[in-house]
C-alpha cells in the first residue's frame, strides 16, 4: 500500500512540473520594451527674414538695410499702379513682401515679388479690354452710376507701404492722380489738370509775347525818366 501511494505522489509531483514549466519559460522570454527615439525637429524652408549677423574681420557687425531705389505711382490705361524696386543689402534673400498698411482693419499682403516690379493698387481691377473697370474708393449702382465709398477708402489719398526683404522699410504713397490721359476714379468723373510741370513749360511759349511787350514798356519808361532828371539837372546847373 506505502508502494502505491508513493507512487502517486511521484506521479503528481511529475504533473505538476510539466504544468509549471511553460509559464516560467514564458516569462523568462518576454522581451524588455525598446528606448523611444524621437526624430530631431525638421529645418525651416523657404526664405527667414532678418539680419543675418555677419560680422567683418574686426569683429564690427556688417551693414543690414533696404532702400527704396523707386517709388512712382501712376496711371496705365485708366489703372492706377505703383512701380518700385527695392535694394537689400545683407541678405541673400531675392524676393519681397509688399504689404498695404490698413490703419483700421486687414492690411492687404502681395509675397514673394521681384526685388523691381509693378503692382496694382489695392481695389484696382482691370476689365477685359485691359482698361480700368473699377476704383478703390468708388462703388458702382445697379443703374450704372457711381457713388463714393467702398471697402478700399483707406488707399486714398495717400497710404503707408511696407516692404520686407531683410530688414523692412516703410514709405506713404499718394494715390495717382487722374490727367486728360488717364483717370484713376470713374468716367465722367472731375479730371484733374495736367501736372504743374507742363503748366509751367507752357508758360514759356506762347506767353512769352505779353511778357516781353511789358518788359520793353518798362524799359522805354525807364529811360525817359533818367533822360528827364537829367534835362532838368543841366538846366539848373546854366542858371
Amino acid at each position: 500500500m506505502s508502494k502505491i501511494l508513493r507512487a502517486c505522489a511521484t506521479a503528481l509531483l511529475a504533473a505538476v512540473a510539466l504544468l509549471g514549466a511553460p509559464a516560467v519559460a514564458q516569462a523568462v522570454v518576454v522581451p524588455s520594451p525598446e528606448p523611444t527615439v524621437t526624430a530631431p525637429d525638421p529645418e525651416p524652408s523657404g526664405p527667414q527674414y532678418g539680419c543675418l549677423g555677419d560680422t567683418d574681420e574686426y569683429g564690427a557687425p556688417l551693414p543690414c538695410d533696404l532702400t527704396v531705389s523707386i517709388l512712382t505711382p501712376f496711371c496705365d490705361n485708366d489703372v492706377p499702379k505703383l512701380r518700385y524696386a527695392v535694394d537689400p543689402v545683407g541678405t541673400p534673400n531675392d524676393t519681397v513682401t509688399i504689404t498695404w498698411v490698413n490703419p483700421g482693419g486687414a492690411s492687404i499682403v502681395q509675397s514673394g515679388l521681384p526685388l523691381t516690379g509693378t503692382v496694382l493698387w489695392p481695389g484696382a481691377v482691370v476689365g477685359p479690354d485691359g482698361k480700368g473697370a473699377d476704383w478703390p474708393g468708388w462703388t458702382q449702382l445697379a443703374d450704372g452710376s457711381w457713388v463714393e465709398g467702398d471697402e478700399f477708402d483707406w488707399v486714398r489719398p495717400s497710404v503707408t507701404v511696407n516692404f520686407a526683404v531683410n530688414p523692412e522699410v516703410s514709405m506713404a504713397v499718394a494715390y495717382p492722380p487722374s490727367s486728360p490721359v488717364c483717370v484713376t476714379d470713374p468716367p465722367g468723373e472731375e479730371v484733374l489738370a495736367a501736372p504743374v510741370s507742363n503748366q509751367v513749360l507752357s508758360a514759356t511759349g506762347s506767353e512769352v509775347g505779353p511778357l516781353l511787350w511789358a518788359g520793353a514798356a518798362l524799359l522805354v519808361v525807364g529811360v525817359g525818366t533818367v533822360a528827364a532828371v537829367t534835362l532838368v539837372r543841366r538846366r539848373h546847373e546854366a542858371a
